[in-house]
C-alpha cells in the first residue's frame, strides 16, 4: 500500500519538484521545466482559476519512504465538456501499474467527492499551451512548455482504461528545406499590388504590433470553434513579457494599405537555453541565461501562431507570407528547424495549413479521457 502526501510544506514542494528530475537522470533528451514555471500553476497569485476552482498536489511513497510517483488533481469550472470532467496533471510514476492504479485511483476519488463524472489527463491547471498532454511518439528534446516522458506512460494510461480523447500534433520543417512552388508562385503574384506589404515584428513598436495581432488573430481564430477574443491590454502585456526573447527576424505580420490581414509569430525555443539551468532561474541562472543567449546558437524556432483574416483567406497571402519571412530569416538567423505547436486532431482546418507548410509530425501527445460511468458512451472530441 502506497502513502498519500498532500503537497502544502515547503519539503513536500522541493520533492514534487525534483521527482521528474529523479525519475529521468538517465535520460538525455529530458529537460527539466523551470521550477517557477511549474509553482506559478500552484499559486493563487498568479494563477487565476483558484478564484472559482480547486487543485491539490500529492506525493506517494513507497514502504521504505521513496517517492514513487506524483499529481495534481483539480477541477476548473471553465473547462466545459458533456459531462462535469475534472483533471489530472504533472502525472510522473515508476514504471509500475499497481503504482499509477493507485495513483488514479486517488485523483478518481477526489474527483468524485467534488461532482466530477470524468478525469482527463496529463493536463494543466491552466490554458493548454503548456503541461498539456502525454507524449506518445517523438521522445527528443522538448519545446519549452511542453510535457516530456518516458514511452511506458501510454501503457499505464491505457491500462487503466483511459482513452485517447484527441491527439496532439507537432510539426517540424527545415528551415533551409525545399520550399513549395506553389508558395514562390503566390508570392511573386503578390509582390505585384503595391498594397500588400510584410515586415517582421519590431521591438522598438511592441504597442503597434501588439494591436496588429489583437485584430488578425480576433478576426481569424476567435470566432471559429473554442476560440477566445484577445484584449488589446493583454496581448501587449504578453508582448512586453517576451521582449527580451523575441527575434526581429522571425515574427511576420502582412498589410493591405496598412490594415493588418496576416501574422504568423515565431519565437526562439527557450529550451535550448533553459536545459542548462536545471530548473532554477535566480540571480545566478539569471546571469547564465543572458550568456547563453549571447553565445550558444539557438537552432530551433518555435511557430506559436499562423492567421489570415476571413476575406484574405484561400487568397495564397500565406505564401506570400511565407516565402517573403523565410528569405529574411535564411539570411538574417541560425535557425535551422522550425517547430509548430501542436494541434489537436480535432482541428482538420489547421492540420491542412500545417500540411500546406512542408512539414512532417515529429512528435505525438495524447490528451487521455476516463469516464468513472462503465455504461456511459465515449466520445472523442468533437471537430472544429
Amino acid at each position: 500500500m502506497l502513502k498519500v502526501v498532500p503537497v502544502t510544506g515547503a519539503k513536500e514542494k522541493r520533492e514534487f519538484l525534483d521527482f521528474p528530475a529523479h525519475l529521468y537522470k538517465d535520460d538525455p533528451q529530458y529537460i527539466r521545466p523551470l521550477d517557477k514555471d511549474v509553482e506559478e500553476v500552484f499559486d493563487p497569485l498568479t494563477n487565476k482559476l483558484f478564484a472559482s476552482g480547486k487543485c491539490e498536489r500529492f506525493l506517494f511513497r513507497n514502504s521504505k519512504d521513496e517517492t514513487v510517483g506524483r499529481v495534481a488533481v483539480f477541477v476548473n469550472p471553465k473547462y466545459e465538456n458533456e459531462q462535469p470532467t475534472g483533471g489530472l496533471g504533472f502525472f510522473d510514476s515508476i514504471n509500475n501499474q499497481e503504482t499509477a492504479d493507485f495513483i488514479f485511483d486517488h485523483c478518481r476519488k477526489w474527483l468524485t467527492e467534488r461532482g466530477m463524472e470524468a478525469m482527463d489527463g496529463s493536463i494543466n491547471f491552466g490554458e493548454r499551451d503548456k503541461f498539456w498532454g502525454v507524449l506518445t511518439d517523438g521522445f527528443t528534446e522538448p519545446l519549452y512548455g511542453m510535457n516530456y516522458n518516458a514511452p511506458y506512460y501510454s501503457t499505464l494510461f491505457e491500462n487503466y482504461g483511459f482513452k485517447i480523447y484527441y491527439n496532439q500534433l507537432c510539426y517540424s520543417r527545415p528551415v533551409h528545406g525545399e520550399v513549395s512552388r506553389v508558395f514562390r508562385v503566390l508570392h511573386s503574384k503578390h509582390s505585384r499590388n503595391p498594397a500588400i506589404t510584410a515586415r517582421p515584428l519590431k521591438k522598438n513598436t511592441l504597442e503597434k504590433f501588439a494591436a496588429d495581432f489583437t485584430e488578425v488573430y480576433n478576426r481569424a481564430w476567435a470566432s471559429h470553434g473554442d476560440g477566445k477574443v484577445l484584449e488589446y491590454k493583454k496581448t501587449l502585456e504578453m508582448f512586453k513579457s517576451m521582449k527580451p526573447v523575441i527575434n526581429e527576424h522571425i515574427s511576420w505580420f502582412v498589410y493591405e494599405n496598412e490594415k493588418p490581414i496576416a501574422v504568423w509569430m515565431n519565437i526562439p525555443d527557450m529550451n535550448q537555453w533553459f536545459k542548462y539551468l536545471n530548473g532554477k532561474f535566480g540571480l545566478f541562472e539569471k546571469i547564465k541565461f543572458l550568456w547563453f543567449k549571447r553565445f550558444r546558437k539557438n537552432t530551433k524556432m518555435v511557430g506559436i501562431v499562423f492567421g489570415v483574416v476571413p476575406e484574405w483567406q484561400r487568397t495564397g497571402i500565406d505564401g506570400y507570407m511565407i516565402w517573403e519571412g523565410t528569405q529574411h530569416l535564411r539570411t538574417h538567423t541560425d535557425f535551422e528547424t522550425t517547430e509548430l505547436q501542436w494541434i489537436g486532431d480535432f482541428n482538420p482546418k489547421m492540420i491542412k495549413i500545417a500540411e500546406a507548410l512542408d512539414t512532417v509530425v515529429t512528435r505525438k501527445l495524447a490528451t487521455y479521457r476516463f469516464i468513472f460511468d462503465n455504461n456511459a458512451e465515449f466520445k472523442r472530441h468533437q471537430d472544429i
